[in-house]
């Protein structure tokens, strides 16, 4: 018999720690029964991550669409002889990050299809190409499927190839390529990446050599709840040992472009009940977690703002670009100007705070 919900709540926000079980019984809430949801996680929010609402000055910079996975829930990836598929060489990299350089920008993402020639030394003069024209920015990038490709190449174990990107200049990890940390799902949607034991593994490894990651899920396909509760437990097992994530940001599946909706294999993304629940329930689940990021590129600000008000206390980064959300269909997910940003923090009467990738102040 599931506790009454608000038992349920009413325990988490005296520091009882969620079950996947649990977890289950609150995505599946329908109702006004949402909101008491979304005032606990608010609670929790304040309680763990202050008033201030945060973002990161930060370019996203994409090196190649040219991809080995080509994933269902993607419109990006493109084959090497493509019509538009593009590559960019180190010099196109070095004059991109001059440009964001010049933007004041804090962070640089390198996000990039997972190139079938790609090996350890193409992502290492990738990286020191950045740190030779912005020395100083935090280089985000690499994820774990990324790492195991380019170790993989160059005969290596995947530690190696991590303390070989730092050595170029990787600042910190990107913990994308986490979709659904189940593998059943993960057959569906993205069969040509590394499957969870490996995805848990070179996360651990990154956190072991003191190299922190953020933590992502992409929902709103073919998973199920338990899926994303499993999901959410897995991340906080790894937290309870590493400590290593620096926040938790939930993306919600652009369905418009993919292949993947095309072919009736996944829905039509989530709903917005669904959105504000994902990051409430994580931040209630997350206990070890400080900070839950709202995804405006996939979910669009208004949107953003309501999740700002259901346990979410960081709205990500001002991108400059994200071809990944406009190819799959998103509009407007390229740019978000600080002043808008400063427009939602105060409508909802709280402060914008300008942070570092590692959630310093600036």
């Amino acid at each position: 018999m599931p506790h009454s919900l608000h038992t349920l709540l009413c325990d988490t926000l005296a520091g009882h720690r969620l079950t996947e079980e649990e977890a289950v019984q609150l995505f599946t809430t329908r109702g006004r029964d949402i909101w008491k949801i979304a005032a606990a996680a608010d609670e929790l929010r304040e309680e763990r991550a202050g008033d201030a609402v945060t973002y990161v000055r930060n370019q996203n910079i994409h090196v190649t669409n040219i991809c080995k996975n080509l994933c269902g829930f993607c419109g990006f990836g493109r084959r090497a002889d493509d019509p538009g598929a593009f590559y960019d060489d180190p010099a196109t990299v070095r004059e991109k990050a001059r440009t964001a350089r010049e933007r004041n920008v804090t962070e640089i993402c390198l996000l990039s299809g997972v190139h079938p020639d790609y090996t350890l030394d193409s992502y290492a003069d990738l990286i020191s190409s950045v740190r030779e024209a912005a020395p100083g920015v935090d280089i985000h990038t690499a994820s774990p499927d990324e790492i195991v490709w380019a170790a993989a190449q160059s005969g290596t174990s995947t530690v190696a190839a991590i303390e070989r990107l730092r050595e170029a200049g990787l600042g910190t990890l990107q913990g994308t390529a986490a979709e659904i940390l189940v593998d059943s799902v993960r057959r569906i949607i993205c069969p040509r990446k590394c499957d969870t034991a490996t995805w848990v593994r070179v996360i651990r490894e990154a956190h072991h050599l003191g190299i922190r990651s953020t933590a992502t899920i992409m929902y709103g396909h073919c998973e199920s709840d338990a899926d994303r509760a499993r999901h959410l437990g897995i991340l906080r097992e790894i937290q309870d040992e590493t400590h290593g994530f620096t926040e938790f940001i939930p993306l919600s599946f652009i369905h418009e472009n993919t292949a993947l909706y095309r072919a009736g294999l996944a829905r039509a993304g989530a709903t917005g009940r669904e959105d504000i629940l994902m990051v409430a329930v994580a931040r209630l689940f997350l206990d070890n977690f400080d900070h839950v990021q709202v995804s405006w590129g996939k979910v669009g600000t208004k949107m953003a703002e309501a999740a700002l008000l259901a346990g979410a206390d960081d709205l990500g980064g001002t991108m400059f670009c994200d071809d990944v959300s406009t190819d799959a269909g998103s509009e407007g997910a390229d740019y978000l100007d600080p002043r808008d940003m400063q427009r939602i923090a105060q409508d909802i009467g709280r402060t914008l705070r300008q942070r570092t990738t590692t959630y310093g102040a600036v």
